[in-house]
């Protein structure tokens, strides 16, 4: 009887110090996982311990790991693929686009009717929409397909909102829009500068584009933040989903019908890239479009 309690004793024994092995390497192979996330190193997972069981799961995670770094390394590759297709896109159609706007410069300079004249400047602006459109696009698919390095630096706000209204003053003038814009003490971001101008500037069209009247530019200073907000009166208000109006190609009402809607998704974009958000307000007849940007702390 005691021969038969010894040898149950030495088994549990055993068994405890097999089972305590086990947990042993599951930890491990679970250190080298943790190690390859945070490390991003290659490494495949090994074991020390004679088990069926276990090196089958180590095979398979390995070969679950290699077919993951496979996938990361053919999207790496797709996605070079993609964007050096995007400057061949851009390339092929920028040329003849620049030929065109090119002929029609030396159709202008020369003897017109008046109804060849009105017809030019009807292919005229058709054709600086087109430039406008594969603009937009190769823009906001650049921004959606790649990492761009964002360069956050304290940025006067109000120098680039001040800076990019008096560039587009002709336009204005020539759409018959003005803008009543109050400048406030100096207010500083911290933002990347280029970034915060293509914001401004695409607002700027938006209202040249859909305002029916006056815009009304303002820059609020909230606790931690500062809000960019860009109102302008507009047709058909009810029909705008605010919720949709920042995505792309959103076209919601007849006043946007010539619109891609581009537009409002690169400013989107740009904004959060910048730890940054957007957001839109129909009240009335109006729309306010409102940007805002992480408040440069130390001012």
């Amino acid at each position: 009887m005691e021969i038969v309690v010894a040898i149950l004793t030495i088994l549990i024994i055993l068994l405890v110090l097999y089972i305590v092995l086990i947990q042993l390497q599951l930890r491990n192979i679970n250190y080298q996982l943790e190690k390859r996330l945070t490390e991003h190193t290659r490494q495949p997972v090994s074991v020390e311990l004679i088990n069926k069981d276990l090196n089958k799961l180590t095979v398979n995670i390995n070969r679950y790991l290699k077919a993951e770094e496979s996938l990361r390394l053919k999207s790496i590759r797709e996605d070079r693929k993609f964007r050096e297709l995007i400057v061949n896109i851009s390339h092929d159609l920028r040329t003849p686009l620049t030929a065109i706007k090119g002929y029609q410069q030396l159709v202008k300079n020369g003897e017109l009717s008046y109804e060849q004249q009105k017809k030019l400047e009807i292919a005229v602006k058709h054709t600086d929409e087109l430039e406008n459109l594969i603009q937009y696009f190769f823009e906001y698919t650049y921004l959606t397909n790649s990492e761009p390095e964002i360069d956050l630096e304290r940025t006067n706000l109000n120098n680039l909102v001040a800076e990019s209204l008096v560039a587009f003053i002709p336009i204005l003038e020539e759409n018959n829009l003005a803008v009543q814009f109050k400048e406030t003490s100096p207010i500083f971001v911290l933002a990347d500068k280029k970034m915060v101008k293509r914001i401004i500037q695409n607002l700027i069209r938006n209202c040249i584009q859909h305002s029916e009247g006056d815009i009304e530019v303002r820059l609020l200073l909230l606790k931690d933040r500062v809000m960019i907000s860009f109102k302008n009166p507009i047709k058909d208000a009810y029909k705008i989903d605010e919720e949709q109006l920042f995505d792309r190609f959103y076209t919601g009402d007849r006043a946007r019908n010539k619109s891609t809607g581009l537009g409002l998704a690169i400013v989107k974009l740009l904004a959060e890239q910048m730890c940054g958000s957007t957001e839109a307000i129909v009240e009335s007849e109006s729309l306010d479009i409102r940007v805002s940007l992480p408040l440069y702390k130390n001012q």
